[in-house]
């Protein structure tokens, strides 16, 4: 074969498949520059010589687009019981979520499908997760979510610093999130947050393409195996940290220094400007320590997760050049602020994080062991979750074992770098799924790797992919939508929390069942809060008894000032599928309210009520 004739096989490749291979049976990326760097023909090109696989592709989006769209007429909130917002969706909304898997998997199973159609769809599955419960829903869903706004709300209206913070003190010692949004606030001229965290998951699962997309096209150039990936990453992602929250904020911003170090490390299969001899072009590396900084002043958890990847990353010694100062900045910034701004609070949880280094099994038992007394249908999602989770780790393993060349690449050490923190702490129990969520996007690599291997043709396995595919996106969706009974808000519960924190007397205590209620932070520095879930087991044992007389040590709180009672249909659904209070405790506690003279309802609607205790001797005191 001539050398003109060779190279032109190898074009066809690139353009077919992805990236030449020496070794088709190890399914391996290129590696000779030329290989690796052949420049694939215009998308415009391919459209226009595309298949039928590619076209079937093209129309099946809209058609898919169009169901969705239509489907969210019809869904029907109160509907929802057990199982949220899965028993509220029609069924045209499952039908065009079918239809996207199948139309992804057709453009998979095509030679030529563009980055473009593959990009739409993957932009398409984000929209049909994240954006239907906004969409659908009057008022911002999640209750920590409310709270993370009231925080914002209290720097702004303090110019900085929280005063008298009482539980919002870990946000002065880590505030880079909330000065962030503060400072959005200011230079837009918005008065709250709260228009814009509705769409907080959307807009983060967007962004966050952007890293996903550097770190796998710096590992291959295979169009179907790189959007094959970012797609099961989006089927599998259910730990749900990506709501208005600075843990969203920094796992961002923690993917983005892993694949600017990824993209630079010898091992990119792209080319890297900088240093002939490796390491760092300066204005990157510069970029690399701003994220690091803007991470270590954002959250408490994050800075160690990104160490530990950072130290995995350098162990092989062709990638510290570029590993290393990475890791070093990392370290140097993430002391220097534990050991000024967050000192506080290292001190005070130094000896419970030494405790936890000796309990190594605890601490991943911790997260895993909490199902007793959640309703049944909690039950049988947690168990979903987990599945999704262990399958994800059993389909990673496998293809590191049976795609030798994915061992050839970062994507073990950044499998594994979570592991050692999921080792040492319990992190209220979250650590297990935390350490999921940080591996994921690697794990999501090598799962694609194993269903989508290169230079392969898909229709006779495209089936099975589509099962599994499938499969991974329905427990997400358990995950995600199963709790939406308690995780969503009505008008009428936010009017209802608005009454209580900004209509009653300043130095007033108020009580609720759960922390399930729209904004009880709003205005923390008027009030006293106080939470009968967050009560001591015999306080708890005693409201379960007799709930107004397991009242009075929390209503002795307010003094001489009144106190307010506030139950709302949101609190009704947390205790019933968390099982934090015995069955029927609410109703009976309502009942009880209702009846005594020293409670009289002051706000009611059909989704909440609120009470104001006047103890006998005061009569009707104001």
């Amino acid at each position: 074969m001539t050398g003109r004739r060779r190279a032109a096989s190898l074009g066809k490749i690139e353009e077919g498949t992805g990236p030449a291979r020496p070794r088709a049976t190890d399914g391996a990326p290129p590696d000779t520059p030329e290989q690796a760097h052949a420049s694939p023909p215009p998308e415009s090109s391919r459209l226009r010589r595309a298949g039928p696989g590619v076209w079937t592709a093209c129309v099946v989006l809209p058609a898919s687009v169009s169901l969705w769209l239509m489907s969210l007429r019809d869904v029907r909130l109160d509907a929802m019981g057990d199982l949220g917002l899965l028993q509220a969706l029609p069924v045209l909304f499952w039908i065009a979520l079918g239809l996207l898997v199948l139309g992804f998997c057709v453009a998979a199973a095509a030679r030529r499908t563009a980055h473009s159609c593959f990009a739409l769809y993957v932009l398409t599955l984000i929209a049909m997760i994240h954006a239907t419960p906004p969409m659908v829903e009057q008022e911002l869903r999640y209750s920590w979510a409310w709270k993370h706004v009231a925080v914002v709300d209290a720097m702004l209206r303090h110019d900085g610093e929280v005063p008298n913070a009482g539980g919002f003190d870990i946000y002065n010692q880590w505030p880079g999130f909330f000065q962030f949004n503060a400072l959005i606030l200011r230079a837009t001229g918005l008065e709250s947050p709260l228009g814009y965290a509705m769409w907080a998951q959307v807009l983060a699962n967007v962004l966050m393409l952007g890293p996903l997309l550097v770190i796998y096209r710096s590992i291959t150039t295979d169009r179907r195996l790189v959007w094959g990936a970012v797609w099961i990453y989006y089927s599998c992602s259910w730990v749900g940290q990506d709501y208005f929250a600075p843990q969203a904020f920094t796992f961002l911003l923690c993917a983005c220094v892993i694949a600017l170090v990824v993209r630079q490390l010898p091992s990119s299969r792209l080319p890297r400007p900088g240093p002939a001899g490796g390491g760092w072009p300066r204005g990157r590396f510069v970029l690399v320590i701003v994220i690091e900084a803007a991470i270590a002043s954002s959250h408490q958890l994050t800075p160690l997760m990104l160490i530990s990847a950072l130290l995995l990353l350098s162990l092989p010694r062709r990638n510290r050049r570029v590993a290393l100062p990475a890791l070093a900045g990392a370290v140097v910034l993430t002391a220097a602020w534990n050991a000024t701004v967050a000192r506080r609070y290292v001190s005070a949880n130094l000896d419970s994080f030494v405790d936890a280094l000796t309990r190594p099994e605890a601490n991943i038992w911790s997260g895993l062991s909490r199902l007793g007394d959640a309703a049944p249908s909690q039950v049988m999602v947690s168990w979903i979750d987990r599945g999704l989770s262990g399958g994800v780790f059993l389909l990673a393993a496998l293809a590191l074992m049976t795609r030798r060349w994915t061992r050839r690449t970062p994507l073990l050490p950044l499998v594994l770098f979570p592991l050692p923190l999921a080792l040492v702490n319990a992190y209220g129990g979250e650590m297990i799924f935390r350490a999921y969520m940080f591996a994921l996007p690697a794990a999501a690599f090598l799962i694609a790797a194993l269903l989508m291997p290169q230079g392969r043709r898909l229709p006779a396995r495209m089936p099975v992919v589509a099962v599994l595919l499938a499969a991974m996106l329905g427990s997400l969706l358990f995950g995600y939508y199963s709790k939406e009974a308690m995780n969503r808000f009505s008008a009428q519960e936010v009017a209802a929390t608005r009454y209580v924190t900004t209509q009653t007397p300043p130095g007033s205590v108020i009580i609720s069942v759960t922390f399930a209620a729209p904004g009880l932070e709003m205005h923390y520095d008027r009030h006293e809060r106080a939470e009968i879930t967050q009560e001591g087991l015999q306080a708890k044992r005693l409201l379960a008894k007799d709930p107004l007389t397991g009242l009075e040590p929390l209503l002795r709180r307010a003094g001489d000032k009144p106190a307010y009672v506030i139950l709302n249909r949101a609190q009704y659904a947390d205790v019933h599928l968390n099982g934090e209070m015995p069955p029927g405790f609410m109703s009976r506690l309502e009942t009880d309210l209702a009846r005594s003279p020293d409670f009289t309802p002051v706000h009611r609607s059909d989704d909440a009520v609120v009470y104001r205790f006047a103890p006998p001797s005061e009569g009707s005191r104001g």
